[in-house]
């Protein structure tokens, strides 16, 4: 049988809201640096509204994938990019450090929930009804599917009927290879190849199927494509089109129904709309275009 876990006292938690951020293990504690430059003040009530367990081990345990511009994994294991920073804030408006741990693609994460490893995965993912009968979802930014490809392709890519019959890598079971399905169809419509999607674990695995030509184009999230151009001037990227079944599509956080965290998280990230947090780690990473007016609690089925 698992043995209690320690009681934190309230107070010794409410005076150290500091973060923790690693790969799967608690590194040192200290004070991070957002986008806003400024360390946010513990809510007392979103603290005493977290669950027992969480408020008990003082951390709130995140899963997340290498997905860039989301989580950029260093060679020693640090995390850093927009997940860190949302990551850092929740934890000093909870009042809790927060730990990530590195998991291979988005079942793992899913299943890691379920599990029990893991309180919450920061996506983004799509929110739908299917996965909301498990998971409550926050939605905190919409996107587009965008395709990246080598500024010097010889596979002649300029607009995004020119993928019709290359090769794409994409994230499997993602937001994107749904997207490329729609674009795939809508290929075959048009009397043109199907596209030929190359499924892999991660955003880094897709650029590198690119690099090594076992792939086409690269598909991603617009924000990630963004990312990937702009720190990489050797790519470049094409959206996919409302015509080619494109969606603008919510992005959320996603949390196991059974935990009752989701609605904590969700007036976590509405105090980070309201002091100016969101807008400000948003616009850091250059996502302003992406960024949503107000956090949406289960969007895919919220009345």
């Amino acid at each position: 049988m698992r043995s209690p876990l320690r009681r934190r006292s309230r107070s010794a938690l409410l005076a150290t809201a500091a973060f923790v951020l690693s790969a799967g293990c608690a590194a040192g504690a200290g004070s991070p640096t957002l986008a806003t430059g400024t360390n946010l003040p513990v809510v007392p009530s979103l603290h005493d509204a977290l669950p027992r367990a969480i408020q008990d081990a003082g951390v709130l345990r995140f899963a997340g994938d290498s997905h860039p511009p989301y989580r950029t994994v260093a060679p020693d294991g640090t995390v850093t990019g927009i997940d860190a920073d949302l990551q850092a804030a929740l934890g000093q408006v909870l009042g809790v450090r927060t730990r990530i741990s590195v998991v291979s693609g988005l079942p793992a994460a899913l299943e890691g929930m379920l599990a029990g490893r893991y309180d919450a995965f920061d996506g983004p993912v799509k929110a739908t009804a299917e996965r909301e009968k498990q998971f409550d979802t926050i939605t905190w930014m919409t996107t587009r599917t965008a395709y990246v490809f080598p500024a010097g392709s010889t596979a002649g890519i300029a607009r995004p009927e020119d993928l019709c019959g290359k090769r794409v890598a994409v994230v499997t079971a993602s937001v994107v290879a749904e997207q490329l399905t729609a674009l795939s169809r809508s290929c075959t419509e048009n009397k043109r190849p199907a596209t030929q999607a190359v499924g892999l674990d991660d955003t880094d695995g897709t650029l590198l199927a690119l690099g090594s030509g076992r792939a086409d184009a690269a598909g991603m999230t617009e924000a990630a494509a963004i990312d990937v151009t702009h720190r990489q001037g050797a790519y470049k990227y094409v959206t996919q089109t409302d015509a080619q079944g494109a969606t603008k599509d919510n992005l959320a956080l996603y949390v196991p129904k059974a935990s009752k965290l989701g609605p904590v998280l969700q007036n976590a990230f509405e105090e980070l709309f309201r002091n100016g947090t969101y807008v400000g780690i948003m616009a850091r990473w250059g996502l302003t275009q992406v960024s949503v007016p107000a956090p949406v609690f289960n969007a895919a089925t919220r009345g």
